[in-house]
């Protein structure tokens, strides 16, 4: 009985051992089967998590109208020139101060409630108003400021929508080289194909040479027209050159946009920065030419606001009609109180426009002041720059400078890029490299070009002229 006792005490204990012991086993067969499998597992879902990211990584890449376009000068030297010891003559920025009555006119309509509110999408009233009257002077015809003008976010906006509205996928645009940069990337967002042409520089024979010495090849522009042209961009005045054409010049452009049924966006920007001798004329009166032209214009050039980012396009109800179209649907609409204040500038300089208080007649008689000092300043060192007949940017090849890009020999940029940079870096000089404003075939003929401003203070071109004075000391 003791041991028959004993047996039945330790029942549960054996029990709870064998039970044990068989879990254990258990567990090294479920180690040994099913590790791998979750190991496997677990290498499957990183996999997995890895796969699925790069798939949306993918998803995520840019649109193909954007390919190749992520690179921009302004971006670039902007930035490099950022440094306040650094003497800007780089982007078109003006550091004169705007007339007096333009700063006041948008002191006052900040006070008024209603004007801080959105206004029209393609134009406040009054500002439309205001550039029908002034461009009425020039036309042979009346403009319709509802319907013939659009104003746009800078004249950046006006080309966009242009380009956006008139041109299509397969078409064709010409490019006249050199070409301020947004030309070529434009084109091709709208999935159209640049089809460049360039200025070429006749002989000069020693004397200083003009931007007028670089024109078009009459049968060289004529050969680049055929049915899959769409249309043509013309800058006039020109940046960088500060070419201004002349009216035999733009006829044959009319001439072809005729023969070919092609549409012309005209840049106008700097018509009002012509200089002694020279004369700006609007493609878009030419005969036959107001119905196929997109003129564009731009408050910052025309009063030294580059800030407020306000242009406008004119042209043709059914032509203006598209570029509505395309504004409605992104921007919509413009700043009202700058709109307002730019209409009341306007009508202030419209009534006085025979006066040399005028700044339309001011500005370019101070700034071809600015322009001589440069030409003077630049050919004291040895170099040769371009005299420009309008807006304000001089050119100048400084490969006769020889300077030394030995630290900068590894870099696969254009020659004037890497003077720049080097130039920024060690004079404290900043400018722009013409070759930005080339397409690839072309940037290898004008990569010994820099592009200097001189829409400065005088306090700047001072300090300018120090810098290079005191580099062309230590060259000699």
């Amino acid at each position: 009985m003791f041991n028959s006792g004993i047996s039945i005490h330790l029942l549960p204990l054996n029990f709870c051992l064998l039970f044990c012991s068989m879990f254990l086993a258990w567990g090294r067969l479920c180690t040994r089967n099913c590790r791998p499998k979750f190991l496997k597992t677990v290498g499957a879902s990183k996999i997995l998590g890895l796969s699925t990211s790069a798939k949306m990584s993918l998803k995520f890449k840019n649109a193909k109208r954007i390919e190749g376009l992520d690179s921009n000068v302004w971006i670039e030297f902007t930035k490099l020139a950022a440094d306040p010891s650094v003497v800007n003559l780089g982007q078109g920025l003006p550091d004169i101060s705007p007339p007096v009555y333009v700063k006041e006119e948008l002191s006052k309509i900040a006070a008024i409630d209603n004007l801080n509110q959105y206004t029209r999408g393609f134009g406040h009233p009054s500002l439309v108003k205001a550039l029908s009257c002034l461009y009425e002077k020039f036309y042979q015809n009346q403009i319709n400021p509802n319907e013939e003008i659009l104003v746009t976010v800078g004249a950046y906006g006006s080309l966009f929508n242009a380009i956006q509205g008139l041109i299509d996928e397969g078409d064709e645009v010409i490019v006249i080289v050199p070409f301020y940069d947004c030309y070529e990337p434009m084109v091709r967002m709208a999935g159209a194909t640049p089809v460049f042409v360039p200025l070429r520089c006749k002989p000069v024979d020693g004397k200083t040479c003009s931007s007028s010495d670089w024109t078009l090849d009459p049968q060289e522009l004529a050969s680049k027209f055929n049915s899959k042209t769409k249309a043509i961009i013309l800058n006039t005045p020109h940046n960088p050159l500060g070419k201004v054409y002349t009216k035999e010049e733009l006829q044959v452009i009319a001439d072809l946009c005729i023969k070919y049924d092609t549409l012309c966006i005209s840049d106008e920007v700097y018509e009002w920065l012509v200089y002694t001798g020279n004369k700006h004329f609007k493609i878009a009166t030419f005969p036959g030419m107001w119905e196929r032209t997109i003129t564009i214009g731009s408050a910052g050039k025309t009063f030294s606001v580059t800030g407020w980012k306000l242009g406008w396009s004119i042209g043709p109800k059914h032509l203006i009609k598209h570029l509505q179209t395309v504004q409605q649907n992104t921007v919509y609409t413009c700043a009202t109180p700058l709109q307002e204040a730019l209409a009341q500038a306007f009508w202030i300089d419209i009534k006085r426009m025979d006066d040399p208080e005028c700044y339309f007649n001011s500005l370019p008689k101070e700034l071809e002041v600015k322009r001589d000092r440069m030409v003077h300043l630049l050919e004291s060192v040895g170099l040769k720059p371009i005299v420009p007949d309008g807006g304000y940017f001089i050119i100048a090849d400084v490969s006769l400078l020889d300077v030394d890009l030995f630290d900068m020999k590894d870099s696969k940029e254009p020659y004037d890029y890497k003077f720049v940079k080097w130039m920024i870096k060690n004079k404290k000089l900043s400018a722009i490299p013409v070759s930005a404003f080339c397409n690839a075939e072309t940037k290898s003929q004008f990569e010994k070009f820099v592009r200097f401003c001189f829409i400065k203070k005088d306090s700047t071109l001072d300090a300018a002229e120090e810098i290079i004075k005191a580099w062309s000391r230590q060259n000699s």
